[in-house]
């Protein structure tokens, strides 16, 4: 197919394997200077990439991947006031502008992850996946719905639906490169989550990651093999290369960026053991529609039986929403102890229910 009969033009998509420098054990000052060297080095290894893939390839980087909590790493050791004092990000703060000026610098569509206030919601933090498009703006954020010990906007689902609905629980960003959407880390584990994505129309699922890495692989990488093959979709995926400055293993969550296509084939993967830009392929976005939309037993996605799944849901409620709503106001985020605790009773319920 030549390139004046596609609708989307073929290009190159990449996940960059980078080194996370934490702000944990730091003040606000110097966890700001972090994020400032954090940045110049994701403006250099951006350009470059792009610089090097066009040469060699002939193919324009259109999309391109950081790692999860890229400016921050996790909160470890400190309080959720103390990491939202230091660790976390606004929405008009140098940060996204300076990420904005690199994804419009470079033509492309710049996606990462972070720690983030919401103005909506100034006393609270939440775990965002970010698109920023070409011309330098904000243009999809997703905040993170499971996780074991921070406040997700499903534990205050009716304030958070009040304000940007179910298509913000669930965002998906049209482009020229096709509809991409975002998930973080271990949201990969949930079918779900990600199928919500593509019922949306995700068709290129973006993964910032920071997630342990092996020659024997992991579940995570199992994961997106999985939900790629189920949905019928590219997934392209940034992990950490190394995580400093905390008290783990530098090298424990490293390795497997990598481009996916459709039928859960790895086209691209880094290796373990230090940052790398050779996580990217060209994605054929046209390719994949006429794969979509095409019958057969392959067709898994289209052979979803999604009434009767509903009904097995509503009749074993798990993890409900609202957990830190009391009469229409928001609770202070709880400690730890908190989410052991509600994970706990479930397992109980679950139990004296017969289900486990």
């Amino acid at each position: 197919m030549s390139d004046n009969n596609r609708n989307i033009p073929l290009y190159t998509a990449g996940g960059m394997q980078m080194s996370c420098q934490a702000v944990n054990g730091k003040t606000k000052e110097e966890a700001i200077e972090i994020r400032k060297q954090t940045l110049a080095k994701i403006r250099t290894y951006v350009s470059v990439n792009k610089m090097f893939v066009q040469f060699y390839n002939g193919s324009n980087v259109g999309v391109m991947v950081l790692p999860e909590y890229i400016l921050s790493g996790f909160l470890l050791g400190e309080s959720h006031a103390e990491w939202h004092h230091k660790a976390c990000i606004e929405y008009d703060g140098f940060e996204y502008e300076e990420l904005g000026s690199i994804a419009q610098d470079n033509d492309l569509y710049l996606a990462g992850n972070v720690y983030e206030i919401d103005p909506n919601f100034p006393d609270l933090y939440f775990q965002t996946c970010f698109i920023i498009a070409p011309n330098g703006n904000v243009e999809l954020r997703y905040r993170r719905m499971t996780s074991s010990f921070e406040l997700t906007p499903h534990d205050i689902l009716d304030k958070y639906l009040d304000v940007y609905g179910i298509e913000g629980l669930f965002p998906v960003l049209e482009t020229p490169y096709g509809r991409l959407g975002c998930i973080a880390s271990e949201e990969i584990m949930w079918p779900e989550l990600v199928r919500a994505m593509c019922l949306r129309g995700t068709e290129v699922l973006l993964h910032p990651t920071s997630e342990p890495g092996s020659d024997k692989g992991n579940d995570r990488q199992i994961a997106r093999r999985a939900r790629a093959i189920e949905n019928h979709i590219y997934i392209v995926a940034a992990n950490t290369a190394t995580i400093d400055g905390m008290p783990i293993p530098a090298y424990t969550c490293s390795a497997h960026s990598c481009v996916m296509d459709f039928k859960g084939d790895i086209m691209a993967e880094a290796a373990q053991g230090g940052e790398s830009m050779l996580a990217h392929a060209i994605l054929d976005i046209d390719f994949l529609r006429a794969r979509r939309r095409q019958g057969g037993m392959f067709n898994h996605y289209s052979r979803q039986l999604t009434d009767v799944y509903a009904m097995m849901y509503e009749q074993h409620p798990m993890q409900t929403g609202n957990s830190l709503l009391k009469d229409g106001e928001i609770l202070p985020h709880p400690d730890k102890n908190w989410f052991r605790a509600r994970q706990e009773n479930l397992l109980e319920r679950l139990t004296k229910k017969g289900v486990l």
